[in-house]
């Protein structure tokens, strides 16, 4: 049985030298992992902090408690190695942000009574009798009301969501996929994206047939991963943060050369992004 992850398959779309390089050859990066991710990841674990003690308790936490909750993640899993591409940024810069984020994020969604049933669930969706998709709800919840399931997806990113990036979001969709199956639910399973850089929620809904096509696509691109023998990489502004850059050809050719993007993409074989 193959299992495969969404950042799997986004790796192997964006640049197929990466995809090699992580997931074939295994290798470990020298970079351990960007300033944004590691943000990312203290703000989830206030958030999954936050929820899980409504859960055991009955009742909201303070807002201080969640602020604190994240000011000890953020000291435990930060390191030296942990890179900053955005040079005018300090840390402290971005320590800043997700205290921000969290207090716009506290503030709009107390008292926090949406009836949460599970927090970074594990869920496998069966794509085939051969394939199957591995992820990870951040939260999911239950509306009594309207008799359906909320996947709940956090962003720390501050790039301005758009229409068209959460029509094609894959990752949540895939997860009503598993959501569906479960709870043997035939209703609609409502995504809900948290963009918290803009304190901003949306919602979108897949219907049954979008959701076979997706199923559909998700197996094709799978089957191209599966066949292909060249992994050529492709220049992008993903670059910057690419923990792989100071090994990669193209990107250290590129950077030479006022990083022109559209030339080595076209030596190397690939579109940019």
């Amino acid at each position: 049985m193959g299992v495969y992850s969404n950042s799997k398959l986004k790796t192997f779309e964006q640049c197929k030298f990466k995809y090699k390089l992580r997931y074939i050859d295994k290798i470990i990066p020298e970079i351990e992992k960007s300033i944004e991710a590691h943000l990312g990841t203290c703000v989830h674990l206030a958030l999954e902090w936050l929820y899980s003690t409504i859960q055991e308790t009955g009742n909201a936490p303070e807002l201080d408690d969640v602020i604190t909750t994240y000011s000890k993640a953020w000291v435990k899993e930060y390191s030296d190695s942990i890179i900053i591409t955005k040079k005018w940024m300090s840390a402290a810069d971005y320590f800043n942000k997700g205290i921000k984020y969290l207090i716009d994020y506290y503030e709009s969604n107390k008292p926090f009574q949406d009836n949460t049933i599970a927090l970074e669930k594990e869920i496998l969706v069966d794509l085939s009798d051969e394939h199957q998709l591995r992820g990870f709800i951040d939260r999911l919840v239950y509306d009594k009301e309207n008799d359906e399931y909320e996947i709940h997806d956090y962003k720390t990113s501050e790039t301005a969501p758009s229409e068209e990036t959460i029509e094609k979001d894959t990752q949540l969709a895939l997860y009503s996929l598993a959501i569906k199956d479960l709870f043997k639910h035939d209703k609609q399973v409502k995504m809900v994206w948290h963009f918290l850089s803009f304190n901003k929620e949306i919602e979108l809904k897949k219907t049954n047939e979008q959701l076979a096509l997706l199923k559909q696509s998700t197996l094709d691109l799978i089957n191209e991963v599966e066949s292909t023998l060249e992994f050529p990489p492709t220049i992008s502004a993903l670059c910057n943060w690419c923990e792989y850059k100071e090994i990669c050809p193209a990107w250290k050719e590129s950077n030479l050369n006022g990083n022109q993007s559209d030339r080595y993409n076209k030596r190397y074989g690939q579109q940019k992004l």
